[in-house]
């Protein structure tokens, strides 16, 4: 079932009547209805948003290019996406910047996967060979771990088809042989597996390194500079809720099922980072730039606002 439904919550409904909702920064947040961008869901339902002096509205959206249409357009204030595409925008002279981290990446918790079907005859990566894999995004970290994977496992990635499908349509087109493979984020990849149709093939991320920051929570440079006291007041609110969500799963998996209606069950869970590194990025832009996502790579540091010195 598409999930590309508006899911929006007033985190002020937990604010006491004497700092009604009315009288606190509005900041319109959007995400993607997976872990790694789950921050947004947690601060809403736990009152983070409240209490960090916020009225918080959050959407959800399908793909990381809506989102970005959204920031760029005006429809929302604060997104969150991948690194690459975080990265694209830049260097292309969109006005975004990283305001706070969102999902790390763990090759020993990993948090997405290649699937392929059951009875799929992909062993190898010269198996992929002109086979076709779905990703979320084009050009984005999803495409670009596969093609990495598969260049340093001998295949030719050149050869591979990518098709931009969102996470609730892989399972469908694995089973109708739409796509041969797909790059899967959690809690999709598990409920996928559990199934019965499909298993894990390789967690293609690991070509990339053993620990990274994925994302990250963005908004327009004009915008940050115009509401300085709301970024600060989004920083610190990302910052708890990383701290929350990352000592408490079980809680945090019935407020990410109520938002995205897909169980979580015994999905890897996200860990998510409470400050900006940007040796922690620096890895995702080398990459972009060696498969000409972007014509060259730069500091990691030049993505956040203010620009790192």
């Amino acid at each position: 079932m598409k999930r590309a439904v508006l899911l929006t919550l007033a985190a002020a409904s937990a604010v006491s009547a004497r700092a009604g909702a009315q009288t606190l920064p509005k900041v319109r947040v959007v995400t993607l209805p997976i872990d790694l961008g789950a921050e947004a869901y947690y601060a809403a339902d736990m009152g983070f948003f409240a209490a960090g002096g916020l009225d918080a509205e959050v959407t959800t959206l399908n793909f990381g290019q809506a989102i970005a249409s959204a920031i760029a357009g005006g429809a929302a204030d604060i997104g969150q996406s991948n690194i690459v595409s975080l990265a694209t925008a830049f260097e292309r002279g969109l006005d975004v910047a990283i305001v706070a981290p969102a999902g790390y990446y763990l090759a020993k918790a990993p948090t997405s996967m290649l699937l392929v079907p059951k009875t799929s005859a992909l062993r190898v990566a010269k198996d992929f060979s002109g086979k076709t894999v779905a990703v979320n995004g084009l050009k984005n970290i999803t495409q670009l771990s596969v093609q990495l994977w598969v260049d340093a496992n001998g295949g030719d990635s050149t050869t591979v088809k990518f098709l931009e499908l969102p996470f609730a349509e892989m399972g469908p087109a694995l089973d109708t042989g739409r796509a041969d493979a797909a790059l899967m984020a959690e809690p999709d990849a598990t409920q996928t597996i559990a199934a019965g149709r499909t298993r894990a093939f390789v967690s293609t991320f690991d070509a990339i390194g053993k620990s990274f920051v994925i994302g990250g929570w963005f908004a327009r440079r004009a915008w940050i500079r115009q509401n300085p006291d709301t970024v600060r007041r989004f920083v610190a609110v990302m910052a708890q809720t990383a701290a929350w969500a990352n000592k408490n799963q079980a809680r945090s998996a019935a407020i990410l099922e109520k938002w995205t209606h897909v169980h979580v069950g015994n999905a890897h869970r996200v860990v998510y980072a409470d400050k900006l590194e940007a040796s922690e990025i620096q890895p995702q832009i080398d990459v972009a730039a060696r498969y000409n996502v972007l014509k060259s790579t730069f500091p990691a540091g030049n993505l956040f606002a203010p620009p790192e010195k």
